[in-house]
């Protein structure tokens, strides 16, 4: 596992350099068949670090979100989001990140949150403590909240729920203490430090979510999908994440109605 960090270190450092000169620069966005912003700061982090992990890892696969799969079939793959929260990143707010997953056998067992504006860096290890550096402070590790009442929630956007979705989501966030919108993956990383304590999604693709699996688990949270299930790659993307496990179940019940 120690050659996987060190890889997964040296994506995120070479994605950084490729992103943070561009970063609050005028860019030139042209909009895919989503319509979500794309950048060249997006593309050529992305090559970079498939660049990077395909010398180390030759019989590695790679699915990433701006060029897709490459052996998706291997026994290891890397799952790789150039920036996560490129509309942040466009828009010269520090909450976007890169994102650096491996799955083994279609598990995730490692994930990588880097924000290459700030310097913070989030590393989740299957069976091992959450590591955590940066120049903000911040400590490794999520907090007990047993109750949905005095829970900090976090959501990127309430557009990301489709008409069946939203009024679930509505139950959540009327019983939740308060929510705070905005985040994409930095929302994961504050819940990874005891200062969110759920969070919930939809329609987020595998290249979003695989490397929250372990930095969440890591801190000692969950994240599943609205059942409280483990989240598949061919599933709707329906996130949530907690902090301290025993807030699942309530928010799993308010979704489910």
């Amino acid at each position: 596992m120690r050659d996987f960090i060190a890889a997964a270190e040296a994506a995120a450092d070479a994605a950084g350099a490729v992103i943070r000169p561009l970063f609050r620069s005028r860019l030139l966005v042209e909009a895919k068949g989503d319509a979500s912003p794309v950048t060249e700061a997006d593309k050529g982090a992305e090559r970079t670090i498939r660049a990077l992990l395909a010398e180390r890892f030759p019989d590695h696969g790679i699915l990433g979100e701006e060029y897709g799969p490459t052996a998706a079939e291997a026994e290891y793959v890397w799952v790789v989001d150039p920036i996560d929260g490129t509309r942040a990143f466009v828009t010269g707010r520090p909450i976007f990140g890169t994102l650096v997953g491996l799955m083994h056998r279609g598990r995730p067992v490692l994930g990588l949150i880097d924000q290459p504006a700030t310097g913070e860096r989030w590393i989740g290890v299957a069976g091992e403590p959450l590591r955590f550096r940066g120049p903000l402070g911040g400590t490794p590790g999520s907090r007990p909240c047993a109750r949905l009442a005095e829970a900090e929630l976090s959501c990127t956007s309430p557009d990301m729920f489709t008409p069946d979705e939203a009024p679930r989501f509505e139950r959540v966030r009327q019983a939740a203490r308060r929510v705070t919108w905005g985040g994409d993956c930095y929302g994961f990383g504050l819940l990874a430090l005891g200062l969110v304590d759920a969070v919930v999604e939809s329609d987020l693709k595998p290249w979003d979510w695989v490397a929250l699996a372990p930095v969440v688990e890591a801190a000692g949270g969950r994240l599943t999908d609205w059942q409280g299930q483990p989240l598949r790659l061919d599933g709707p993307g329906q996130v949530i994440a907690v902090g301290d496990p025993a807030l699942l179940p309530e928010i799993v019940a308010l979704l489910a109605g």
